[in-house]
């Protein structure tokens, strides 16, 4: 949800000698931007046919269980980020340099760009939601499975799910008003751009702060303020057309003048960075440590016991495969998503240099990390799971190959059998 304001990208990066993250992050900054299109649009096209995958395979009658039914939400969530992030990436990355101006900053695309913020906003808070429920489930299942059939049953399940798609978005309220269109008039040339002898005018401003933006939006929860590459406030300025020049009104997203004129901006940065951020961060840290040590116990007691306790063995196996497959789904999370709490949190505590220095040019790679994250459950699942496996090679693949796995299973193949095991 990055929006705009700020001087960052194509607009006023290199202006100045940064006091703390220095030249170097915009350098790579503006060579990266250039490729971010396209990298965005291959995750979002493998990641949304991955989470299609996802819920169609926990849903099979045979898979349901709690645990599934919040990873099945998770999918959700994650599919309609991506999907919704493919015409944002298009539009700000994608569009040639001498896209119009007056169709790259029209009302509906800038309302679209704001709208985008608002929704990716929301549903990347939902998914962090239920990523921490993940784990809180799993918790309560290892470490204490006395009261599991109590707290964890699918009616629990089921209305932990409905909470977070129905409190999240409420959650991001701060953020929704912090941001708002603001309306310029510019002069256009007959092709829509601005007419050549304008740009040097539009870069002094640019490099002063005082020009405004679109911004460009993550799909991965972040709100830094500033131009993209692909969609920068300096774009659609190309050769005179030498036909007549044309008033034309643009629409940028800006920080609203209720944020600018109260507290709000702050409000909004301590409720991304350390409510939406931070805080789940915390919490998956200390549960998967809490998991990790169930882990490592468990298998202890496996040492200890004789052959006719080995079909007890067995099951904590199946336990433990399930709770490291769920790990590694805490710490691809812990990973994408801790540092843009980190990030938020040092904004607020630095001030407004801090976020046109750094956390403007991290904007990108923050989406492209929160893409990643929403994209590759479906692999983890594959890899670890050996359930998920066997449901999705009997749903999608060829019946020949299912019949042949499940016979060799059947009749106890010890190769068939290694590779299936997780």
């Amino acid at each position: 949800m990055e929006r705009g304001n700020g001087t960052s990208g194509a607009g006023g990066g290199a202006a100045h000698v940064s006091p703390y993250c220095g030249d170097l992050l915009v350098d790579l900054h503006d060579v990266y931007v250039h490729y971010h299109g396209y990298a965005s649009l291959l995750v979002c096209a493998f990641g949304s046919v991955a989470n299609v995958l996802n819920i169609a395979v926990l849903t099979r009658k045979e898979m349901v269980s709690p645990t599934n039914a919040i990873l099945t939400g998770l999918a959700v969530a994650d599919l309609l980020v991506m999907v919704e992030y493919v015409p944002f990436a298009y539009h700000m990355y994608l569009r040639p340099a001498n896209y119009p101006r007056a169709d790259r900053f029209s009302y509906n695309w800038s309302l679209f760009v704001l709208l985008h913020s608002d929704f990716s906003q929301a549903f990347h808070t939902i998914s962090i939601w239920l990523t921490v429920t993940l784990a809180v489930w799993r918790y309560v299942a290892v470490v204490h499975p006395q009261i599991n059939r109590i707290w964890c049953r699918m009616e629990t399940t089921l209305s932990a799910i409905a909470l977070g798609y129905l409190v999240c978005p409420i959650i991001c309220i701060p953020s929704y008003l912090s941001f708002n269109l603001f309306s310029r008039v510019e002069t256009l040339d007959a092709n829509g751009n601005r007419p050549a002898s304008a740009l040097q005018s539009a870069l002094r401003r640019a490099n002063n702060g005082t020009d405004v933006h679109t911004g460009h939006g993550t799909g991965g929860g972040g709100f830094s303020i500033g131009t993209s590459g692909g969609g920068g406030e300096v774009g659609g300025v190309g050769k005179d057309s030498g036909g007549p020049l044309r008033n034309v009104t643009l629409y940028y997203v800006n920080v609203s003048d209720l944020a600018t004129s109260t507290y709000l901006a702050d409000i909004n940065f301590w409720v991304y960075s350390v409510v939406i951020k931070i805080i789940p961060c915390v919490a998956l840290t200390v549960l998967s440590l809490r998991l990790i040590c169930a882990l490592l116990e468990a298998k202890r007691r496996r040492a200890k016991l004789t052959g006719s306790g080995r079909k007890s063995a067995d099951k904590e196996r199946q336990t433990d495969r399930t709770t490291r497959m769920l790990l590694a789904v805490l710490l691809l999370f812990l990973i994408t998503e801790f540092p843009q709490g980190i990030l938020g949190l040092l904004t607020l505590l630095l001030g407004k240099r801090f976020f046109q220095d750094c956390y403007q040019n991290m904007g990108e790679v923050m989406d492209m990390l929160a893409l990643v994250n929403s994209a590759i459950n479906f692999i983890l699942y594959c890899v670890m799971s050996r359930q998920f496996r066997n449901t999705f090679s009997l749903l999608f693949l060829p019946s020949w190959i299912s019949k042949a796995e499940s016979q060799a299973l059947s009749h106890g193949n010890p190769t068939t059998t290694q590779v299936t095991q997780v």
